[in-house]
């Protein structure tokens, strides 16, 4: 993803007050054991930390149910086992190979993609990627049948009340986070959007930045209902590339004389690239009774973290 471009002339003019450009307060997550729980259920750690207090093997039902869920969908609506090799950092990163065919008769199961990478695989894996976009907006409720909704329902709500309502308590945070104008900021760069179009004091935006693979990140971005305040534009896998390129990406992209960046999360990686990039870091601590977990974080402590860090902007909201 290129960094967002713009003339010196309108770089001057933008910096020359915040009336011309609202501040733009950028968050940007972890996923697992942050605003899902999977690997801790699966590894019992999450309910171990309760000394007795929770059912061990029920979390690791759990944990094994969403697994087999999350691999059947990837597999059966979003290509994965024809591109599971192929794990890109971000769902546009071969959109100049997209020729905009329409698809509607494309049958992918016949086109041949492997390797080698060249052009023209290219090309068939950038189809795959803008249905996998299609899709992501569609949302699950317009793909899976009665029967797997269900299931899928019924999970998520055992999971919730399981976690003290982990899952529905990180989605309100990640909802306050992003304001009244959530959809103002997607797959496109902030930098690049018409002033005449923004009229608002402050924007903020969510953008996802998970060690997994794309394809199934995107695929828990549904599931756990995170689809409609995280477009699939501002989900990253660092799987290959690390973490600090991705956020080097992401602060090229949202380019803005007043844009403040904030990452949440709980491991040593993403705590080490925002060192490097100078962001405040929350770091989620899952263990019970703390306040940096789900339910306890809240976007005002968020807000607190970013006034340490850019202590000359204006603070009203937090």
């Amino acid at each position: 993803m290129s960094a967002a471009s713009g003339t010196s002339e309108e770089e001057t003019r933008v910096s020359s007050g915040d009336n011309i450009h609202p501040r733009l307060d950028v968050y940007i997550w972890d996923m697992d054991e942050t605003l899902i729980l999977l690997n801790s259920l699966l590894k019992s750690s999450y309910a171990e930390a309760f000394n007795g207090l929770k059912d061990v093997q029920k979390g690791v039902e759990l944990g094994k149910m969403w697994e087999n869920l999350i691999l059947q969908l990837c597999d059966d609506h979003f290509f994965y086992e024809q591109i599971e090799s192929y794990n890109k950092p971000f769902l546009d990163v071969l959109s100049k190979y997209d020729d905009g065919k329409d698809l509607s008769d494309y049958d992918f199961n016949q086109d041949e993609l492997g390797p080698p990478l060249d052009d023209a695989n290219k090309r068939k894996l950038a189809y795959r990627h803008r249905i996998i976009a299609e899709k992501y907006l569609q949302g699950l409720h317009n793909i899976l049948d009665q029967e797997t909704i269900k299931v899928w329902n019924n999970l998520y709500n055992k999971t919730d009340e399981y976690t003290d309502k982990w899952l529905s308590s990180a989605r309100a945070c990640l909802t306050e986070c992003s304001g009244e104008n959530k959809d103002v900021v997607s797959s496109i760069t902030y930098a690049n959007t018409s002033t005449d179009s923004i009229n608002a004091k402050h924007h903020h935006v969510n953008v996802l930045v998970t060690a997994g693979s794309l394809i199934p990140s995107l695929v828990k971005c549904l599931l756990f209902h995170l689809d409609s305040l995280i477009t699939h534009g501002n989900v990253y896998s660092s799987w290959e590339v690390g973490k600090i390129q991705c956020f080097r990406w992401i602060k090229d992209r949202f380019n803005h004389p007043n844009v403040r960046f904030c990452v949440i999360g709980d491991g040593w990686e993403e705590c080490e690239a925002a060192e490097i990039m100078k962001w405040p870091f929350v770091k989620i601590d899952p263990r019970p009774g703390k306040s940096h977990r789900f339910p306890g974080l809240t976007s005002k402590t968020v807000g607190h973290y970013f006034s340490v860090v850019y202590p000359n902007n204006d603070n009203d909201e937090e």
